[in-house]
């Protein structure tokens, strides 16, 4: 199972010196056991590269699936025999910025007095950071918002279309307008946040990014008080400007974007899900579940 562990953190991460550091090993040590893999199966796992590089083999591709179920497996076999019916270990999840802030809050209370032995740990970051860590293994679970509900080599669950608002402050020019055309926004300064999000690559589209001046702004809460201040007109997530909408300190404009995104969970392919996991992705339905029913009420 050690050999295993290891052979499955290098096939993630593609290195025998980064591996060497995460499990905190001497990379002899780490090396000497992809080796004893290698000659207790008879076939080689990595093809060395230059500059320290290694990539799998057909036969290391092959067996990575069965090291996960392995792992996992004995995970299972561990939590058995210590008899405890509760979920535990560490649950390592990607999301973004706005998810992290204001739909993880009522997850994390759940997950702190209902399962206080499992430990769960937000990584925050853009779409395609969080999904190549979900793809590298440093994550085990995704939970984003995004305009494409196809990614290579993972499997999503899609929970439905994201509501977006282009807000303004109170006193800007258009907060009294009827409505707002992509014409009319691509003369005004746009807030953005950070590019990669997928809302973000929305707006590009819809602002054209050519004539609109795009304010990169770095993240949710500085695009929001951007747009309070009167800098120009933001873009986020409905959930994210509720409150700042009820207490009139934004303004939404009558403005549908051209294309939807979509709040979705993601996780790798072909690998069992644990009831860490399960539970995790569970909870998860169950929030998106309750807001869709407050938005149709």
């Amino acid at each position: 199972m050690r050999q295993l562990r290891t052979f499955h953190r290098a096939a993630t991460l593609l290195s025998f010196s980064r591996t060497a550091a995460e499990l905190n090993y001497a990379q002899s040590s780490v090396t000497g056991q992809i080796k004893g893999l290698e000659n207790a199966l008879g076939v080689a796992l990595f093809e060395r590269l230059s500059g320290r590089r290694v990539r799998l083999t057909p036969a290391g591709r092959r067996l990575l699936p069965y090291a996960e179920r392995l792992l996992l497996l004995a995970e299972e076999a561990r939590s058995a025999a210590s008899g405890s019916p509760e979920p535990s270990g560490r649950l390592v999840i990607g999301t973004m910025e706005s998810i992290a802030t204001y739909r993880m809050p009522p997850l994390l209370e759940f997950f702190h007095h209902r399962c206080p032995q499992l430990e769960l740990v937000l990584r925050p970051g853009s779409g395609a950071e969080i999904l190549d860590g979900l793809r590298q293994g440093a994550l085990d679970l995704v939970l984003l918002i995004d305009t494409e509900t196809l990614h290579p080599g993972l499997e999503s669950t899609v929970f439905g279309p994201e509501p977006l608002v282009a807000v303004v402050a109170p006193d800007h020019e258009l907060a009294g307008r009827r409505s707002a055309t992509g014409e009319r926004l691509r003369s005004v300064p746009i807030l953005a946040p950070e590019s990669g999000r997928g809302y973000r690559r929305l707006l590009e589209g819809e602002m054209d990014c050519r004539t609109a001046p795009i304010l990169e702004s770095g993240t949710v809460e500085s695009t929001k008080r951007w747009a309070a201040a009167g800098l120009g007109v933001g873009l986020l997530p409905a959930v994210a400007v509720a409150d700042d909408i009820a207490a009139g300190v934004l303004v939404p404009l009558d403005w549908r974007p051209p294309s939807a995104v979509y709040t979705q969970l993601v996780r790798r392919r072909r690998t069992p899900v644990s009831r860490e996991m399960r539970l995790f992705i569970d909870q998860v339905s169950n929030l998106m579940a309750e807001e869709n029913d407050q938005l149709a009420a």
